[in-house]
């Protein structure tokens, strides 16, 4: 179903395309970084980490002091 959570690049190229289609419609950082952190928290409370890289970004999930953090983790993928 979600092929893009597969493997980690795969997930990278996805919220790349989905960051470039943003940016195209007009969409600025800031937007992009909010949308990339509430697809990051929804992974971090939904989603097993299946490799190092997913338990990495669960970690800094989950130690973001606040939400300037967490979209720094989340839009700098």
């Amino acid at each position: 179903m979600f092929y893009h959570l597969d493997s980690f690049t795969n997930f990278k190229n996805y919220l790349s395309e989905q960051g470039s289609k943003g940016e195209k419609l007009g969409l600025n950082e800031e937007v992009l970084a909010k949308a990339a952190t509430k697809v990051a928290d929804y992974l971090t409370e939904s989603e097993k980490p299946r490799n190092r890289e997913e338990k990495v970004l669960k970690e800094l999930g989950k130690v973001a002091a606040d939400g300037q953090e967490k979209e720094a983790i989340s839009f700098n993928f």
